[in-house]
Parts: C-alpha cells; structure tokens; sequence
C-alpha cells in the first residue's frame, strides 16, 4: 500500500514538472523563422519537393535544409492543423502559444519517459522505480532558469524544438528494441511488421537533419566496434546482434551516410572557417560553456562520483558491471560526438560551435548516466550511506527545482500579444505597430515587406480578417 501511494506522488510530481513547462512555453513569444518554414517561404519549397534529395545527388543541387524533409514537413503539418483545432476552445491568437506549449511539453514528457524507460530496462527497475526515474529527471529540464543557455532541451524558439529535441526523441523510439534486446542478452528477432515500423522511423529520422543523422553514426560506430570486438574474441560475443539486427542497422548506416552527404549541398551551411580554425574553436566552446552557469560542472561532478561510488562501494551486486560498462559507453559517446562537431560547418550565432542546443545529444547521454547510476545507487547502498546519498540526490534535485520555478517570464508573450491584438483590430491592409517588440521576428520589422510571410499565416490561422501588413516604428 505504502509503495502504491509513493508511486502516485511521484506520477503527481511528474506530471506538475510538466505543468510548470506548458505554462512557461505558454507565455514564450514566437520566433522568426515559423512562417518561413510552415508556409514555407520559396527559398524552403525545394526540400518539400525532393525529400531525399534526388537533385543534389544527381544534378549537385544546393538548397536550403536538403536532408532535413521531414522536419519541415512534421512542422509544416503540426502548424497548419493544430491551433485551428485549438480555435474550437480558445482565441486564435491564444491557440498559437498553446499549440507552441503543447509541441514542447509533449517533446519534453516523451524524452523523460523514454530515458526513464532505458533507465528502468538497465537496472531492472520495477514501476516505482520507473517513475522514481522520471522524477529525478523531470527537473533537469531547463526552460525559465539561467541554467537554460547550459541544459536547455525543449527550445525557447519552438522551431528549433521541433529540429533538436523531437528529432532525438524519435532516436530513442529507434534504438530501444536494440537496446532492449542488449540487456536481455538475447537475440533480436522482430516480427516483420515491427521491422517495417523500424524501416519507416530510420527514414524519418536519417532526414531529419544533421543533429539527429550524427547521433545515429555515433552509436552505430560503437556498435560496430563491439561488433568486431565479437569478431575477434567469439566467447565475448554480443548475443543480440542477430542476423535481422546487422541487417536493420547496416540499412541505418547507409540511409544515414547518404543524408550527411546530401547535406553538405545546404546552402545554408557556412563555410568560412577551415577545419584547422573550427578545431581551435572547439576547445574555447567547451570551456565555456561549462563556465557559463554552475549547472553543467554540478552535474558532471554528480556523475563522475556516482561512477566511482558504483565502482567502490556496491561490489557483487546485479547489474553493476553493466551499468559500468553503460557509463563508459555514454563517456566515449560525447567525447566521439564532440570531436566530430567541427565537421558540421560554422554558424554566426554559434561563434563557438558549441550551445546548448549542439549540446543536446550530450546533454541527453548525460541526463541518462545521472538516472541509471542515482537509481542504481540509490537501490543498492546500504545504512547510512544509502541516507546519506538519498539527501545529496535530494539536494541536487531541489536545486534544478527552485532554478526553474519561475512563473512570471522576464521575456514573455505579452507584448507581442498586444501586437497581435492590435494587429487584428486594425482597419486597413497596413498597419504601423505602436510597440516595438518582436512579432513572430527576431528583430523589429521595419518595412511592410518584411512583414509579408507573417501576414499570410496570421491570415491563415485566423488571427487577421484578411491579410495585413505591418511594420514598427
């Protein structure tokens, strides 16, 4: 009884994490780069046209985002059909900050279970332990606190979470029979219709952009070297990597080759800097961003001695070998990912290659070894040690809590509401703007020009009788 009523205050507790995040995203403003892409703009038609990039390969095309289809797409769909659902309950402009909170929330709730999940299938952990999981979890994820520009997962700017984190979360959905099928030591064998789910999801995903794409390459290099590993010492062979597995990741392998080649056509990509000078980069943008805030050396420190107090202090116990092994996996995961980071090209807003959101496969693996070895420490300590760790996790936990507790956004909606608003009242077909925030921007609009993508999704979503021009002042 006592265990079904800890499990509910935990499911309580992950569900009001999840609450704090819809209303935080509720009140973010939009940025300026949806309409380019939901409508899209003409310099984004191409990609929609060639999915998987038959004109790069074939005519040496260069476009915008030419392995990235199904981003564009998924977000082109989600916004055009979801706030004119939401118009059946709420206003129209209230049903864009809301479709923008319910993307997010959704990515952020899927990426905490499906951790937890792997978590849970590491460690054996039964249902309370899953939610015990979730729960240490949950407020990691940054989105109000000065911890954000660090670990922020779910973006400010909703475009990019559907570019960052949903892509991510659709490769853990793709990895975990594999996973699955690892920690159970047995073979994988998947009925024909699930390896056709699979076939669909590396499709999705491989054109899904370079984020996701060098993710993938980066686990399936360490799975083949265990592969070879296996090759060569056959008593230590990885009983999973049955015939259908080799095949299904061989495929995976190819489709991901081919979309990291046909990227490189993105004439978005910015080449200025040689590889020698991204390189010198790299360094200055670690140190950095592990400097910025407090948040990321708290919990690189946290990880580091659970990984030393799981090798010292909970000798004999199941599982520990493999989340040992798991944790030098994830290690060699981001060193490999961060390495590889220069090949990606050169942006101006990310002077130093590396952010938050470049970040994320890293800060994912990281949210994964802090779950697996706090769970798997706090189930096996004994005495006082297990209270003493218990209270550090706690500390640890109530810190990321009160970090992200905040309800009154020192950058929110609502001067962009009222823009909106006024932008919808307004008689005529051009409208000068009496503030001067962004409106669906990322800078003040000066021109009537500038304002014409805009205009035609305001028009589309209902938000203006008609379309409107509008520029500031």
């Amino acid at each position: 009884m006592k265990k079904r009523y800890f499990t509910s205050l935990l499911v309580v507790f992950v569900v009001l994490d999840w609450a704090l995040t819809f209303w935080q995203h509720y009140h973010l403003p939009l940025d300026g780069d949806l309409a380019a892409i939901v409508l899209p703009a003409p310099w984004y038609a191409p990609v929609l046209h060639d999915p998987f990039g038959w004109a790069v390969l074939t005519k040496n095309a260069v476009y915008s985002a030419t392995n990235r289809f199904f981003a564009h797409a998924t977000m082109s769909l989600y916004w055009k059909t979801v706030p004119r659902l939401l118009q059946h309950f709420m206003s129209p402009i209230s049903s864009l900050y809301a479709a923008a909170a319910l993307f997010a929330t959704a990515t952020q709730a899927g990426l905490t279970l499906g951790l937890a999940a792997y978590v849970r299938r590491a460690s054996g952990a039964g249902r309370p332990g899953y939610w015990l999981v979730a729960a240490l979890l949950g407020p990691l994820f940054q989105t109000a606190s000065r911890l954000y520009e660090q670990l922020g997962v779910t973006d400010h700017a909703i475009t990019y979470t559907f570019f960052y984190a949903w892509p991510l979360l659709l490769v853990l959905g793709l990895f975990w029979p594999f996973f699955a099928a690892a920690c159970g030591g047995q073979p994988l064998r998947l009925p024909w219709w699930r390896v056709l789910l699979l076939l669909a999801l590396m499709v999705v995903i491989a054109f899904n952009g370079p984020l996701a794409g060098a993710t993938v390459a980066i686990v399936l290099l360490g799975v083949g070297l265990r592969w070879l590993w296996g090759l060569r010492h056959p008593s230590q062979r990885a009983a999973w990597l049955s015939n259908q597995a080799l095949g299904l990741l061989f495929g995976l392998g190819l489709l991901t080759l081919y979309s990291l080649y046909i990227g490189r056509n993105n004439n978005e990509n910015d080449y200025s800097h040689t590889l020698g000078e991204l390189y010198q980069l790299l360094p200055l943008g670690i140190a950095r961003l592990v400097a910025m805030q407090v948040g990321l050396p708290v919990l690189l420190a946290l990880v580091l001695a659970n990984s030393l107090l799981v090798r010292r202090l909970v000798p004999g116990t199941p599982g520990r070998e493999r989340v040992r092994r798991l944790l030098g996996w994830v290690a060699a995961a981001a060193a490999a990912y961060l390495l590889l980071l220069p090949l990606g090209g050169y942006r101006a807003y990310r002077p130093y290659l590396l952010r938050y959101d470049t970040f994320l496969p890293v800060t994912l693996g990281l949210l994964f070894a802090y779950g697996l070895s706090a769970y798997y420490l706090l189930v096996h300590l004994r005495g006082r040690g297990r209270g003493t760790y218990a209270l550090v996790v706690g500390l640890f936990t109530g810190y990321f809590i009160v970090s992200d507790l905040v309800f009154r956004l020192p950058f929110d909606n609502g001067c962009e509401r009222w823009a909106l608003d006024e932008l919808a009242r307004a008689p005529g077909p051009e409208v000068q703007l009496t503030l001067d925030c962004t409106v669906m921007a990322w800078g003040p609009i000066t021109t009537t020009e500038q304002s014409e993508r805009n205009a035609a999704m305001l028009e589309y979503w209902g938000v203006t009788p008609g379309r409107k021009l509008y520029f500031q002042r």
